[in-house]
């Protein structure tokens, strides 16, 4: 395991855990690109291929048939993966009772596939398509199923049904981040894994978890906006780095 701390960071970070009421985790890409999720933006990227101002939402409603076509051609293939040992380390932390919840920011639904319970999605989930005209929900491979090319419509009214995931330029659910904000309020420990907290509002959870008083803890390949804010950052490869983080925690548990 290529690694950019110390043994002692490592295990300090277990203890803290271990001794914490709630532990929380925000979650973003980085978690998911060991599933084969690839970055988005980087060299071998979706955007490299597709633009992405057609995923805006402003977009998609002038152009659902266009960009239904584009969903289903290059965007719902990169998502046919599976849990790496991150998730699944995340998912043992809750079982262990140390983690409160996720947050995430990844729309793959590979938390609840590990094994979590409790996963904020702050970005919609590939789960469900809702009408954009009276709001109906539909599992998003029924909609699939009935589809024949461009968009699928509602069965109830005969609107454009659109995946539940948040395009740019889409408020978040309010909902989801109101809880997220909560979550970070409750924090003792705060893990940022997986992330470059550059994309506002997710990046203001670390900053409402210290300021009250919680530790951050980073956990990521690369440097992110917030490492000068970190009580402790463990650089490495996300997959790797948790799984070694958990067993220490239960080492110490048990």
């Amino acid at each position: 395991m290529e690694v950019d701390f110390s043994t002692e960071d490592l295990d300090e970070v277990a203890s803290l855990i271990a001794r914490s009421s709630c532990t929380v985790a925000l979650t973003g890409a980085g978690i998911s690109t060991a599933s084969g999720i690839p970055d988005f933006r980087g060299p071998q990227g979706i955007w490299r291929v597709v633009d992405p101002e057609k995923f805006e939402i402003e977009y998609f409603y002038k152009n659902p048939d266009e960009v239904w076509d584009l969903f289903v051609q290059y965007l719902l293939p990169a998502f046919d993966v599976k849990p790496n040992p991150a998730h699944y380390a995340l998912a043992e932390l809750e079982r262990l009772g140390k983690l409160c919840a996720v947050i995430t920011q990844n729309v793959d639904m590979l938390h609840q596939a590990a094994g979590s319970k409790n996963v904020i999605e702050l970005h919609g989930a590939l789960r469900d398509a809702v009408c954009i005209n009276c709001g109906a929900r539909y599992p998003l491979a029924e909609a699939l199923k009935h589809r024949r090319a461009g968009a699928p419509r509602c069965p109830k009214c005969g609107g454009v049904l659109k995946p539940d995931v948040v395009f740019f330029g889409e408020p978040l659910p309010q909902q989801a981040l109101k809880e997220a904000f909560m979550l970070a309020e409750m924090a003792e420990v705060f893990l940022a894994v997986g992330t470059s907290l550059a994309v506002y509002p997710a990046n203001q959870l670390p900053i409402t978890a210290k300021k009250r008083g919680a530790k951050l803890v980073i956990v990521n390949a690369d440097e992110t906006f917030y490492d000068f804010f970190a009580d402790y950052i463990l650089r490495g490869r996300v997959e790797e780095v948790l799984p070694a983080l958990v067993a220490r925690v239960r080492d110490i548990l048990f």
